[in-house]
């Protein structure tokens, strides 16, 4: 690929981007992982979410087999 056909897809690449971030309705938040009074709406997220059963338990593991005499 010439370097003229890298930067015209960079280019139209970009402009995707942009124009979807400014045209979705979501609330984009790329400040990381929040704590305290700014993840207190997690909690309540949790609150009214069910409850997810847990999983069943793993059968009893076999008995060795006798070693060899």
């Amino acid at each position: 690929m010439s370097n003229r056909s890298i930067i015209i897809m960079v280019l139209v690449l970009v402009g995707a981007t942009a124009y979807l971030l400014l045209k979705g309705d979501g609330d984009v938040d790329m400040g990381g992982e929040k704590h305290g009074a700014e993840a207190a709406h997690m909690e309540d997220a949790k609150k009214d979410a069910p409850a997810v059963p847990a999983a069943p338990a793993a059968p009893a593991a076999a008995p060795a087999a006798d070693a060899k005499k």
